[in-house]
């Protein structure tokens, strides 16, 4: 009997991923299952535990580099409107894991809700968001997320509620791989206001990032009190090209793709530009994007 018995209309086995990250890159994953409901996400967890196969959690892989030679196990995509729907009530947001991030954004200014203006531009989910706490220069999720609901990779469904909930840079204290939900408390404002706003954060970046070219964002976390992207500059790497991965010319902490490139020409970068620096500034470059 199959492992994935009674969902096969969720499951596809040998799929390849390449068609749901934004690198357009990578090889298949052993099976894709996409589940709509908790009851059916709790079901495959059960069953990869159960059959001790590795899980991968996808969203819509803004900011994910996987392998030429695919993923083995079981990558879960949750979606549909068990996961990605949203509700607004008064001033607090509730928003599923599967959400996505800029319509939701959206939604919240035209209705004068302010707090999430910081991260026009940037895409994903509410999920992603959380799990890295999204954001730059102009603020993060993190300063509007009051509680999350996730759940670990046994089906148990958990709260964390701040103060216990925290948050870092690029990071925030859950372990566990799905964030079912999370609620989030934002500030009345005028629509149009908070429109401009949301303009003028989307055309900075327009302005200093390669959004007219295939990414997948900031390869690099920031360095304490530095810039990734400032540090690459210096090393001299812009226009850096590997097979048909490219530094960008535009923001050093982004690579680029062209046609015919393979993720090993990214890996490749990567780990140069990751040496170079390390070499000329004795300072360790840590992954942003997510390698499977």
């Amino acid at each position: 009997m199959s492992i994935f018995a009674g969902l096969d209309n969720i499951t596809k086995k040998d799929c390849l991923l390449s068609d749901y990250t934004w690198y357009r890159l990578g090889g298949k994953a052993d099976w894709l299952v996409s589940p709509t409901t908790i009851e059916q996400l709790q079901t495959v967890l059960k069953r990869c535990h159960e059959n001790n196969l590795p899980v991968h959690i996808l969203g819509n892989g803004s900011n994910l580099l996987i392998s030429d030679e695919g993923v083995r196990g079981v990558v879960i995509r949750p979606c549909g409107d068990g996961f990605n729907q949203y509700r607004f009530d008064g001033m607090n947001l509730a928003a599923g894991g599967a959400a996505d991030l800029q319509r939701v954004l959206q939604d919240a200014v035209k209705r004068g809700l302010g707090g999430l203006e910081a991260l026009a531009g940037i895409p994903g989910t509410i999920g992603g968001a959380v799990k890295m706490n999204a954001g730059g220069r102009f603020g993060d999720i993190g300063t509007c997320v009051q509680s999350v609901l996730a759940m670990d990779l046994h089906g148990n469904v958990f709260e964390k509620i701040k103060p216990e909930l925290v948050f870092d840079y690029r990071h925030v204290n859950i372990t566990a791989r799905v964030i079912l939900e999370a609620r989030m408390e934002l500030s009345e404002g005028d629509p149009e206001e908070l429109l401009k706003t949301v303009k003028e954060v989307w055309i900075y970046k327009k302005n200093t990032q390669p959004l007219d070219m295939r990414n997948a964002g900031c390869v690099f976390k920031n360095p304490r009190g530095m810039s990734a992207g400032a540090l690459i500059d210096r090393a001299g790497l812009k226009g850096e090209k590997i097979g048909g991965a490219l530094v960008s010319s535009k923001h050093a902490n982004f690579i680029t793709t062209e046609k015919g490139c393979t993720s090993a020409d990214v890996k490749a970068l990567i780990e140069k530009i990751r040496n170079v620096v390390r070499d000329q500034y004795d300072v360790d470059l840590e992954l942003e994007i997510e390698v499977w």
